[in-house]
């Protein structure tokens, strides 16, 4: 059986974006040599090697948080903030400029829709800079002081490459630190074009360093001594050792780890709507996504009603190429990463959970799984308890409010939630009472760089984005 509606492909050209055959570290304003060994990144698509990219040695990062340093003392700390506003802004414009550019290489190496990298991923990216290029030099109304801390190392996920790198960079800059960043090892060459930006808008040299590589390239910079400031966003068992190896120092950490969220549906909601917004979800960037509504609750009243229109939804949706403009799900990100979707997903099959998937034909090369729903699922099911990652979602029922913040805060996650009702005060009475960082009413995966983001319990502590996202990068008012 074939999707609903078929169309014709209406493909992303490839010849804006020149990837290089290999690439090397950025250091101090220049782009060198690694003195470890290099490693390949793929279109997970098609399993094309793309480039071979640096691995960072413990010498090469000990290079780039000298830079940092020296960049921080000479330059960066000592400038005015309207002065540093001015880079953020170029920064800003320059990403709005090539975002055609950063759109189809962010697809190509990640295998995110075209559509998602162009008309959310981007935008918000430069969004983020141009917002924290207006706080730079009104730090003194922030409420956390306006001293930065130094430099600050940060290690960005795979599943948003770019906005990750913006979400750590813009406010550090704009508070007077430097920066130390490693990208994904899966995913790293939006950030290193974002390096070729920086050289073009003649960012002071050493101000930003991308550094490349794996686990031991993240470890080396967070456990440097000259690094004040740890920011990870990234799996919760990472976050937990990057606790660890911190513990007794004097860096300041941010950790933003994985999630479970519940999307809550109540027999008084816009079902259509709802619909729409529980696809978009868990399948928007292939369910990769740290605060996807990957546990749906609904009242038991219309759980039929709205499982027939999910799966009549879900139907439609397009699976494959990421640059054609008509597809809505893309390629899983990594051969890793899909064994772990497709073990978890038999694993719920074997306790005993139903499970549907999409009907539609995968690509024969790359890395694909169809968008799926397991109906039939108990709180005690691995697949409702344990973080996916992936185009999967868990259906559970509720009977009353009460049941329904049970069972959505019965989860050792507490990143984001999403609630659907006609009700006000049902909105404001479940978003007090959920144990949830961010929690969305009447739709969901909304983001804007004016507002906090972050979670509780193993989600990770600390807030990016708005005001809150300044506190991780200055001293305080007190200190």
């Amino acid at each position: 059986m074939s999707n609903i509606f078929e169309y014709a492909p209406a493909p992303e050209s490839r010849a804006i974006v020149d990837i290089k055959p290999s690439y090397g570290l950025f250091i101090d304003g220049e782009f060198v040599d690694g003195t470890g060994k290099a490693f390949k990144t793929v279109n997970p698509a098609t399993e094309e090697v793309l480039a071979e990219v640096a691995e960072a040695s413990d010498a090469d990062v000990d290079a780039a948080v000298k830079a940092a340093r020296r960049a921080y003392t000479r330059v960066w700390s000592r400038m005015s903030g309207s002065e540093r506003a001015k880079y953020l802004y170029r920064i800003a414009r320059i990403i709005q400029e090539r975002g055609r550019e950063l759109a189809v290489l962010e697809s190509i190496d990640n295998g995110k829709p075209i559509k998602e990298s162009r008309d959310v991923d981007i935008p918000v990216v430069a969004a983020h800079f141009f917002y924290y290029a207006g706080w730079a030099d009104k730090l003194k109304y922030s409420g956390f002081g306006e001293t930065p801390l130094g430099v600050a190392g940060q290690v960005i996920p795979w599943n948003f490459p770019l906005l990750m790198l913006a979400w750590k960079i813009a406010p550090a800059l704009a508070c007077g630190n430097t920066v130390v960043l490693k990208p994904a090892e899966t995913t790293p060459l939006t950030a290193l074009l974002f390096a070729e930006i920086c050289q073009q808008a003649d960012l002071p040299p050493g101000v930003v360093n991308i550094v490349t590589g794996a686990g031991d390239t993240g470890r080396a910079i967070v456990s440097h001594p000259d690094v004040d400031k740890v920011a990870f966003t990234g799996s919760t068992d990472v976050g937990k050792a990057i606790a660890r190896a911190v513990a007794g120092t004097n860096k300041k950490v941010t950790l933003e780890l994985g999630g479970k969220a519940a999307n809550i549906v109540f027999d008084d909601a816009p079902l259509d709507q709802a619909v729409e917004g529980i696809v978009n979800g868990i399948f928007f960037n292939q369910g990769h996504v740290c605060c996807a509504g990957s546990r749906l609750l609904v009242q038991e009243s219309v759980a039929d009603e709205v499982m027939e229109r999910l799966k009549r939804r879900m139907a439609t949706l397009r699976v494959g190429d990421p640059l054609d403009k008509n597809t809505d799900v893309g390629a899983i990100n990594s051969a890793e990463q899909l064994a772990k979707i497709r073990e978890l997903s038999d694993i719920g099959e074997a306790e005993g959970a139903e499970r549907w998937s999409a009907p539609c034909d995968l690509p024969a090369n790359g890395y694909w799984f169809a968008p799926t729903v397991f109906t039939g699922v108990s709180q005690a099911h691995r697949i409702a308890r344990e973080e996916i990652f992936g185009p999967v979602l868990s259906v559970l029922t509720f009977r009353t409010p009460s049941e329904a913040i049970e069972k959505a805060n019965n989860t050792p996650f507490g990143l984001s939630a999403g609630v659907w009702t006609d009700k006000g005060s049902r909105i404001l009475s479940m978003a007090n009472r959920l144990r949830a960082g961010v929690v969305w009413a009447n739709t969901f995966n909304k983001f804007d760089p004016t507002s906090p983001f972050g979670g509780y319990k193993e989600s990770g502590y600390g807030r990016e984005g708005g005001r809150h996202g300044l506190e991780g990068y200055l001293k305080g008012e007190d200190s």
